[in-house]
Parts: structure tokens; C-alpha cells; sequence
């Protein structure tokens, strides 16, 4: 009975005492004395969320009862633990040392813990700041978004973490250098079609690996025709007209000639549509199908036009053919085993002495 008063006098003669200390101490009230380095606890200590902080208070063999706090909450006193969080756990009791652990460390754990022991009936503080580290985390985000050219738009990039995280936005494009913005809001006044694409949220703050998430511009405009060229085809040849146009959304194709639209099926006549492309296919041309063709693009935005020519293109007649025959015949030959100008010189000279007999005879019946 004895043994079990004097136990419940000692808890309540220490819980006086850590009371009171953690009083003192929350005033502003020192209550050391003697060695102003005695006890001595870590100096601040920081751990990332999630991990587990240990918390050393140095001692010495005049300490007869030592405890640890948080704020005004006794944590351990002694061997003995007062608290409930399964996450503190007490790791030494010497002479020289008293630890404890506190694992799994969220945010609400940072603060002030307090070291306190008695001496001769003195009590003695030292106190430890716990800074817990928050990787950053991206919480609220725009959505993708698809807007007309000329327009504004506000991107949004909330992050969280500790310490509080830097927003930076950046384009995604081979043209683009560079951030476009520090800040969690990306503003943009009259987007052209070149800020199309996507932009990256990149929040930061030394804790981890920067967390990135992306959000999808898309800019429409109307259509405008980027290539649309003239042919030439002989009849009876194929002949194919192409027309190309950029848009968002893609662009609808349309044939036209002399006010009348050419539509798919059309004997002879192939058209085919694909994004941002168009071709008119003549697979037998007639002396009807040359002339001047119109192709239109649209859009819900608006719509546009090219002519295009396709025109006769006369192949080589038997005339033709005829005088480059002559033109090579007439052109010495250079190739291998052509007659060299020096025997061609020769020969000329061997007609010339066959004939100077015939020439006498000649002039001498004249005479």
C-alpha cells in the first residue's frame, strides 16, 4: 500500500513539475539555472511528410527526472509514455541521452517540442522546432479548353506543399523559348493559332521531383488555302487537281465548276477528302473536262476559295517526231566507231583525184 502511494505521489510530484515548466516556458518565463547549457536538446529538426523525426535531449548524471513535450502535452515522462499517439515511441533513457521518435510524421506534428528535466529540484528546459517538409502537390488545375482565334484566356495551377511550391507555366512547342509565366495564373490576350498546343504546369519546391501536369489549347480558325496549283494533261491522260487548306476544325471540301458542284460518282471523276486535303481525280481527260475549277473550304468559322486550271497539254505529233528524226540524221555522229575528220578528209581528197581525169578530157574537147 505503501509502495502504491508513494508511486501515484511520485506521478503526481512529477506532472506538477512538467506542468509547471511547460507553463513557465509558454509565458516566456526561463527556468533554467546554473549551467545555461544544461540540458541541451538538437537544433532544429526538419524531415520530409511521411518519414520519422528523432528528437535527442543531452543529459548528465544530475538530472533525476527528465521528460519531453509537445506544447503543453506531455509526451514521455521518464520510461513511463503519456500520450496516445501510437507514433511516438521512446528510443533512449541513459545517463548522457534521452530520445524519443515520432514516425510517420504529417504537418500537424511541426512545433515546438520542449526537453525538461529536474536537478536538485530545479527545473531546466530546452527547446527543439520540428519542421516538417510537404512535397508539392498540384491540386487544382484548368481544364483542356478550345477557343476561337483572338480571344482571351486564364489558366488556372494551384499547387500546395512545404514550403509553398513555385508555379511556373511553359509552352510545349519547338517554337516556344523558354516560361511563358511565374505564376499560378497564365494569362493570354488575343491567342493566335501559333499558341495552340499544350501548356505545362510545373510546380517546385526542393522536396522531391518537380510535379508537372498539362492542359490542351486548341485555337480554331478558318480556313485558308495553302496550295492550289493548275495542271496540264493530254486528252485521254489522267489528270489530278489538288487542294490544301489549314484549319481547326478540319475543313470541309466542295468542287466546283462553271457554278456547278462536282460530286462524288460522277463517271470518270474520283474526288477524295481528307483532313486538310483535297484531289479532283480525271481518270480519262476529254476535250469537256479542261477549263476552270473552283475548290472551296469551310469551317464553322467561315469559308474560302482557289481556281484551279487544269488544261490541255499537247503531246509530240508525227511531224514533230519526223524533223528531230532529220535533226539527228543531219548531226554527225560522235559515238564509238564514228569516221574521224581525218579520214573523212581523206576520202574527200581520193573522189577529188578519181574525177581530175574526167575534168581534162573535158576541157580538152572544148577546145
Amino acid at each position: 500500500m505503501k509502495t502504491i502511494q508513494a508511486k501515484m505521489h511520485n506521478s503526481i510530484s512529477w506532472a506538477i513539475f512538467t506542468g509547471l515548466a511547460a507553463l513557465c516556458l509558454f509565458q516566456g518565463v526561463p527556468v533554467r539555472s546554473g549551467d545555461a547549457t544544461f540540458p541541451k536538446a538538437m537544433d532544429n529538426v526538419t524531415v520530409r511528410q511521411g518519414e520519422s523525426a528523432t528528437l535527442r535531449c543531452t543529459i548528465d548524471n544530475r538530472v533525476t527526472r527528465v521528460a519531453w513535450l509537445n506544447r503543453s502535452t506531455i509526451l514521455y515522462a521518464g520510461n513511463d509514455k503519456w500520450c496516445l499517439d501510437p507514433r511516438v515511441v521512446l528510443l533512449s533513457n541513459t545517463q548522457t541521452q534521452y530520445s524519443i521518435e515520432i514516425q510517420n510524421v504529417d504537418v500537424y506534428d511541426e512545433g515546438p517540442y520542449t526537453c525538461s528535466v529536474q536537478t536538485d529540484n530545479h527545473p531546466k528546459t530546452s527547446r527543439v522546432h520540428l519542421i516538417v517538409q510537404v512535397s508539392p502537390k498540384i491540386v487544382e488545375i484548368s481544364s483542356d479548353i478550345s477557343i476561337n482565334e483572338g480571344n482571351n484566356i486564364s489558366l488556372t495551377c494551384i499547387a500546395t506543399g512545404r514550403p509553398e511550391p513555385t508555379v511556373t507555366w511553359r509552352h510545349i512547342s519547338p517554337k516556344a523559348v523558354g516560361f511563358v509565366s511565374e505564376d499560378e495564373y497564365l494569362e493570354i490576350q488575343g491567342i493566335t493559332r501559333e499558341q495552340s498546343g499544350e501548356y505545362e504546369c510545373s510546380a517546385s519546391n526542393d522536396v522531391a521531383a518537380p510535379v508537372v501536369r498539362r492542359v490542351k489549347v486548341t485555337v480554331n480558325y478558318p480556313p485558308y488555302i495553302s496550295e492550289a496549283k493548275g495542271t496540264g494533261v493530254p486528252v485521254g491522260q489522267k489528270g489530278t487537281l489538288q487542294c490544301e487548306a489549314s484549319a481547326v476544325p478540319s475543313a470541309e471540301f466542295q468542287w466546283f465548276k462553271d457554278d456547278k458542284r462536282l460530286v462524288e460518282g460522277k463517271k470518270g471523276v474520283k474526288v477524295e477528302n481528307r483532313p486538310f486535303l483535297s484531289r479532283l481525280t480525271f481518270f480519262n481527260v476529254s476535250e469537256h473536262d479542261y477549263g476552270n475549277y473552283t475548290c472551296v473550304a469551310s469551317n464553322k468559322l467561315g469559308h474560302t476559295n482557289a481556281s484551279i486550271m487544269l488544261f490541255e497539254l499537247n503531246e509530240p505529233t508525227s511531224s514533230t517526231l519526223l524533223q528531230e528524226v532529220k535533226t539527228t540524221a543531219l548531226t554527225p555522229w560522235k559515238g564509238p566507231g564514228a569516221v574521224s575528220e581525218v579520214n573523212n578528209g581523206t576520202s574527200r581528197r581520193a573522189g577529188c583525184i578519181w574525177l581530175l581525169p574526167l575534168l581534162v578530157l573535158h576541157l580538152l574537147l572544148k577546145f
